[in-house]
């Protein structure tokens, strides 16, 4: 079964993709349902303005004399330009008007490739690995966030982000800092196997915080995504 981020991009690639395999995803899922339909409108106007029309050779005199040999040239010109303006305005659209659930789906749908994150510990990462993880977003993370056992750089919407793993009362929790990733509100987000929060951070992007279902109620999570936002002590 696909996951919402896997299915968004098949989607964007073709939004009339006749798969079984999405049509189901999208049955059982409002969101991206929703989606997908406001995909489609903006398709139906980027292929309403591109039906260029030129202008009537007959009502120009003289000028308009000199322009049907012209007129097929700059019929594609426009037809270029308005494909070009609008699917850069249709892309910046779609990532907009997306819900903030859609950043839960891909920080769930990440937890699928680091699954050794999860494991129950008392060893914590050594401190210099630990720095390196954090130095390039420009922040250090001080005890009272508790025991972290795991820390990677990883890949995610195109930047290496800081997932880390903290050792809690109800288990193994992950924690995603990105920088490059705003939220309004805290967001809490259940899904897919997984409870979590998002929290914005004044002037850092936001904090993504998650565990596994089994391990502790929305609660138990927001409280140790406060704890941890407050243990983070930007350097720059």
């Amino acid at each position: 079964m696909i996951d919402c981020s896997q299915y968004r991009r098949a989607i964007l690639a073709n939004p009339h993709d006749t798969d079984v395999e999405l049509a189901a995803h999208r049955d059982s899922c409002g969101e991206c349902a929703a989606y997908t339909e406001r995909l489609l409108r903006f398709e139906g106007k980027l292929e309403r303005a591109l039906r260029v029309q030129a202008p009537d050779a007959a009502k120009g005199g003289m000028v308009t004399a000199l322009r049907p040999r012209h007129t097929p040239v700059a019929r594609k010109w426009l037809a270029l330009a308005a494909s070009v303006l609008l699917g850069g305005g249709i892309a910046g659209a779609l990532w907009l008007a997306a819900p903030h659930t859609s950043l839960a789906a891909d920080v769930v749908a990440h937890m699928a490739g680091e699954p050794q994150a999860w494991t129950r510990t008392d060893v914590p990462v050594p401190a210099p690995e630990l720095d390196f993880v954090l130095r390039n977003t420009h922040m250090r993370l001080l005890p009272d966030a508790g025991l972290v056992s795991y820390a990677q750089s990883c890949l995610f919407r195109g930047h290496r982000v800081p997932h880390l793993v903290v050792q809690t009362d109800m288990g193994p929790v992950t924690v995603m800092v990105l920088v490059h990733e705003s939220v309004s509100k805290p967001t809490a987000f259940d899904e897919h196997g997984y409870r979590g929060t998002l929290l914005p951070v004044a002037g850092h992007g936001s904090i993504a915080v998650l565990a596994k279902d089994q391990s502790g109620n929305l609660a138990a999570v927001e409280s140790v995504a406060s704890r941890v936002r407050a243990a983070i002590d930007w350097t720059g």
